[in-house]
Order: C-alpha cells, then sequence, then structure tokens
C-alpha cells in the first residue's frame, strides 16, 4: 500500500551540497588508491636493493615521491571541499534563522496593528465606564437600604471573605472552673444503719 506522504522537496542547494559530498567521497577514495601505490613501489625499491639493483630502487623510489606529492595535493583539494561543504550548510542554516525572525518581525506588526493606541485607549474607557456604573448602581442601592440591611450586607461579605481565604472562625473560649486548693470533704452516706450492721455478714438461714 502506498503512503500519502509528500516526499521533502530538493533545493538547488541540496543538490550542490550532495555534488560536491561526492566529489569528497571520491577524493577520500583515490587517496587510498594512492597509499596502496605508495606501498607497493616501497616494497618493490626493497626487493630491487636488496639483489643489487640500485638504480631500480631508484626509479622505484622517484615513482613513490611522485604519489606522495600527489596525495599531498588531495589533502589540500579534500580540505576545501570541507571547507566548502560546511560554509553552505552554515550558510543554509543563518539564512533559515533569518527566516524565523523574518516571521517573528511579521507576526509582531501584526499583533501591533491589532493592538494600536486608539484601541487600548477604547478598551481603558470602556473600563472606566463599567466602574463608573458599578459605582453608581452600588451609591443607589446604599440609598434605598436600611442601616439593619447594609449591616447584614457587611456581614455577609465578612463572611465570604473568610470562607475564600479557608481561614477558620474563631470558637468561642471554653471557660474552665479553678483548680480546688483543699482536701474534699468526706462523703456522707445515705445508709444511716449503725457501723456494725454494715459489717455483719449475712448468712442465708
Amino acid at each position: 500500500m502506498g503512503t500519502n506522504q509528500s516526499l521533502p522537496k530538493i533545493t538547488p542547494q541540496d543538490r550542490a551540497i550532495l555534488d560536491l559530498k561526492l566529489q569528497r567521497d571520491k577524493l577520500r577514495q583515490y587517496q587510498k588508491k594512492i597509499q596502496v601505490i605508495l606501498d607497493r613501489e616501497h616494497a618493490i625499491a626493497k626487493e630491487h636493493l636488496t639483489a643489487g639493483r640500485k638504480d631500480r630502487a631508484i626509479v622505484a623510489l622517484r615513482r613513490r615521491r611522485y604519489q606522495q606529492s600527489l596525495l599531498l595535493k588531495t589533502d589540500g583539494q579534500l580540505e576545501n571541499l570541507e571547507q566548502l561543504v560546511s560554509s553552505i550548510e552554515f550558510s543554509l542554516i543563518e539564512v533559515s534563522v533569518v527566516h524565523g525572525l523574518k516571521q517573528g518581525n511579521d507576526v509582531l506588526k501584526e499583533i501591533h496593528k491589532e493592538l494600536n493606541v486608539e484601541q487600548v485607549e477604547k478598551l481603558l474607557e470602556d473600563s472606566h465606564e463599567a466602574r463608573e456604573y458599578q459605582r453608581e448602581i452600588g451609591e443607589l442601592l446604599v440609598n434605598q437600604l436600611s442601616l439593619d440591611d447594609e449591616d447584614a450586607v457587611q456581614a455577609e461579605l465578612l463572611e465570604l471573605q473568610a470562607k475564600a481565604l479557608e481561614v477558620p472562625q474563631e470558637m468561642p473560649p471554653v471557660l474552665l472552673p479553678d483548680a480546688p486548693t483543699s482536701e474534699p470533704a468526706q462523703p456522707i452516706s445515705e445508709d444511716h444503719r449503725p457501723a456494725e450492721e454494715h459489717d455483719r455478714v449475712l448468712v442465708p438461714s
């Protein structure tokens, strides 16, 4: 099943960066080949020298020296390509940042258009008129209420404020009796029988 997701658009800048990276990769592969040649020429020169063929050993070393000069040139070209790719990529990042800043400034301009000075002043005037209207209504109601009604209003306001602040109402203090300063008197028994009858053990007949 196919997907409906659209592929990202490839820009000319993307193609340029891709081409530079391909050239960079080719140079790196070329450097690897040169390094193989350098190692081989060194081995050939060693073999000729061991066999007593000094002239052939010199030719191999000269070829090796030439390959080394090519390797140095590719190093310089590779460094230039790396710097060029980094510069282009960084420039694209800068372009993206500048584009984002431009969009942000456009948004701020639109907000400033919607909230211009006249609209802010009108909003403040409307708020002021609303406060004046509330004050007039409040004064009118005050003139229509009695003192008891106004006291009830204030009491209800304080109750609402206390609930809003979650302040528990104070409980009235509990009055405790004073501690006794003398020993308690001997309790008087309600039984008026003689003492000896209290000590008598009742035995069933």
